[in-house]
């Protein structure tokens, strides 16, 4: 396989006595789906801030397209081609489609809104993943949840990123809600970025997620091709449980042999 477009290796970060990471790594590949999954305080959101620029790492580096970057702001991680979507999407509800999506990167001519190109623009998008909405001049008050998380996506993907973070982006939607971003994500990843995706909902990452990492009190606890691991083990990974029957499993073998844990074998 290629080098990754994002790898990060050792990061750390502390908030005064906690230690919210500890030597956390993390590759993600073009046209991949990297699911991060773990249980409240286990540092996904931390590790996400870090990439994005808003909680700079301690310790550690970060990588984009083999080369050694720092990424000490929101604007870095722009620069380089990386969008965050975050939970509470950021939309103004009183402005339609069109004004979301632009909103702070309006498009003009002589000085003025060029809101024939900004609706012909927003139009191609939508269209282009295959998001369905009633029209781009509604109000996005009026949308579904689905739909406002759709818009959010696809807001983030005008500047051209080359990876996308998606911070719990089925969190609190239907059935069918669901489906149309588990879809707009396939979509994503077809057109070659690289996701990253938190969520909480294992159905939701084995649909979707190429792999999945687990990151458990800050650490990495576990990676696994999604289609291949099964769900109970990446559960086991989330509590330590796989950790606790491997080290049961060490001690039974060390007591049958008569030796020290610490002996090589």
């Amino acid at each position: 396989m290629n080098q990754p477009v994002l790898a990060l290796s050792g990061i750390s970060k502390r908030f005064g006595a906690v230690q919210a990471l500890s030597d956390v790594a993390l590759d993600v590949y073009r046209g991949e789906v990297v699911a991060l999954v773990g249980d409240n305080g286990a540092g996904k959101s931390t590790l996400i801030k870090v990439i994005a620029g808003v909680g700079p790492a301690d310790t550690g580096e970060i990588r984009w397209e083999g080369k050694p970057v720092n990424i000490a702001k929101p604007a870095d991680a722009t620069h380089l081609g990386i969008a965050t979507v975050y939970q509470d999407l950021a939309l103004a509800d009183n402005l339609d489609v069109v004004g979301n999506l632009y909103l702070g990167q309006e498009r003009t001519q002589a000085g003025l809104l060029d809101e024939i190109r900004m609706e012909k623009q927003a139009t191609e998008l939508l269209t282009s993943l295959s998001v369905r909405i009633p029209s781009v001049r509604i109000p996005v008050a009026g949308l579904s949840g689905g739909q406002r998380q759709s818009v959010a996506i696809a807001r983030s993907l005008l500047g051209d990123p080359k990876v996308v973070l998606l911070d719990e982006p089925t969190a609190a939607l239907g059935v069918a809600q669901t489906a149309e971003v588990l879809d707009l994500i396939d979509t994503l990843k077809k057109r070659g970025l690289a996701v990253i995706l938190i969520s909480h909902n294992l159905a939701d990452v084995k649909a979707v997620a190429d792999r999945v990492e687990v990151l458990r009190l800050g650490k990495n606890a576990g990676s696994f091709r999604a289609g291949e691991a099964s769900q109970e083990e990446i559960v086991q990974a989330i509590t330590g449980a796989l950790d606790n029957a491997v080290s049961r499993r060490k001690a039974r073998h060390t007591e049958a042999d008569g030796g020290d844990a610490s002996e090589p074998a």
